[in-house]
């Protein structure tokens, strides 16, 4: 009963049998494989974009400091929430990337819009001594669970826009933010005004893979370019077309993505009936974040749940309140949430705490 991280979760076996297909006879390297061929006019089918330049690397820290070094100079900034995965996950690769530095809008997982207006403006007012304006980067879903609407994304990149900036969408948890909304990826991205999005694949069953799409191509060399130079061009290349070709043919990712949402919208119901369970906010896709007392999580891992506290629970009182993390992958069923709800239940009667 593990709820962890969707990354600890099995690959589909459309995914599987897609490679053992692609592993049959020979083709061209560096992403000149006929299967990137067919993903290129996918995603740019899906995303309504027929100029899109779509790229693939095996990690998310790849995709989001590969795509901001090209939407960026060194001596720039790159405005972003402080709890956002590119500041606290990623081991400063972005800035090793782009040579750019990160300033924190706010204090929540959601950007403000003031508050990213207030943080541009005060940017560019040293002359030379100061960093220059840069890119604005946003996560869709949160990494706290939220979900940014259209008009939300709107007003944001329209602040952006005022002073010609680009934006980014690390969009590691894509498809479960789309399903959430019910809107297409052309309205979550680029004509919200999103200039490129990390598409990712691994969060939602894929082995290894996430896409980079620039919706206006003008940055597509230098891109190409500094992939090489960061040594995430895979020479061979088809192994990764072929995850993103079973993803995206007959809209798996839109499948796995509703699996999740489904089975999380039965955890949130259940936990929601549990009185010692308090939400830190109203979850929208698969990952959630309650405040619970220690005596809870002590009991619910020694009945056999997995997943993330976000402080110790050893050494404190059984009341302590302590956030825990929930994310719920693909591959869970209902029956899975229901014998997850039944221990969490069973764990919060405190008189039976041993």
């Amino acid at each position: 009963m593990i709820f962890s991280s969707d990354n600890y979760s099995p690959v589909p076996q459309q995914v599987l049998d897609a490679l053992v297909e692609a592993n049959k006879g020979y083709q061209p390297s560096y992403g000149e494989d006929s299967q990137m061929t067919k993903v290129r006019h996918l995603i740019q089918k899906v995303f309504e974009a027929p100029q899109a330049a779509v790229y693939l690397v095996a990690t998310g820290t790849a995709a989001n400091s590969l795509a901001l070094s090209t939407l960026c100079e060194p001596w720039q900034t790159i405005f972003c929430s402080p709890v956002s995965h590119i500041h606290e996950d990623e081991c400063n690769a972005p800035e090793f990337f782009s040579g750019a530095k990160l300033t924190l809008v706010g204090n929540g997982d959601k950007i403000n819009p003031k508050e990213l207006k207030k943080s541009i403006q005060a940017e560019e007012s040293r002359g030379v001594h100061g960093p220059q304006r840069g890119p604005v980067s946003i996560t869709q879903i949160t990494e706290k669970g939220q979900v940014y609407t259209l008009n939300e994304i709107n007003e944001l990149t329209q602040i952006a826009k005022e002073f010609k900036l680009p934006v980014h969408m690390d969009g590691a948890r894509f498809a479960n933010a789309l399903v959430s909304l019910g809107c297409t990826a052309a309205e979550m991205t680029w004509k919200a005004g999103v200039d490129v999005v990390s598409f990712g694949g691994t969060k939602n069953g894929l082995m290894g893979v996430e896409g980079v799409i620039f919706f206006d191509p003008q940055k597509a060399w230098e891109f190409e370019l500094r992939r090489k130079r960061a040594a995430h061009l895979f020479s061979k290349h088809r192994y990764l077309s072929a995850q993103m070709l079973a993803y995206l043919e007959n809209d798996l990712w839109i499948e796995l993505a509703g699996r999740a949402n489904k089975a999380a919208s039965r955890l949130i119901a259940g936990l929601k009936e549990i009185k010692e369970v308090e939400f830190l906010v109203e979850p929208k896709a698969n990952l959630i974040f309650v405040k619970m007392p220690a005596y809870i999580h002590r009991k619910a891992f020694s009945m056999g749940l997995e997943y993330y506290t976000w402080s110790e629970i050893d050494g404190v009182s059984d009341d302590t309140p302590v956030v825990a993390r929930f994310v719920v992958d693909w591959s869970r069923s209902l029956g899975d949430i229901d014998k997850f709800l039944e221990i969490m239940r069973n764990a919060a009667e405190k008189e039976s705490y041993i």
